[in-house]
């Protein structure tokens, strides 16, 4: 069963192909989504990997070095919704 996993602190120059290689190694990668900010279109640092064997990804690739920065990973939880925001301006 595929899962997804939540990976933050990217580099901000990590591509997909990057990202599919080093998950790849435990497993069949089915996606990978890095998202960018909505104004700049500049990468976010952070974003989704779904595949199949996730727990040894996750585990060996917690804390790992890309680009001088320790990734996170963990398992992506649902998003809840929210609220909606409150107009305060006087």
């Amino acid at each position: 069963m595929s899962k997804k996993l939540y990976v933050g602190n990217f580099p901000f120059t990590a591509t997909e192909d990057e990202i599919r290689e080093m998950f790849s190694v435990y497993g069949t990668v089915d996606s990978v989504e890095l998202l960018t900010d909505r104004e700049t279109g500049r990468p976010r640092g952070f974003g989704f990997i779904q595949m199949e064997n996730y727990a040894e990804a996750m585990s060996k690739l917690d804390g790992k070095d890309m680009g001088g920065r320790a990734l996170r990973v963990n398992e992506a939880k649902e998003r809840t919704e929210r609220a909606p925001r409150q107009d305060n301006r006087w």
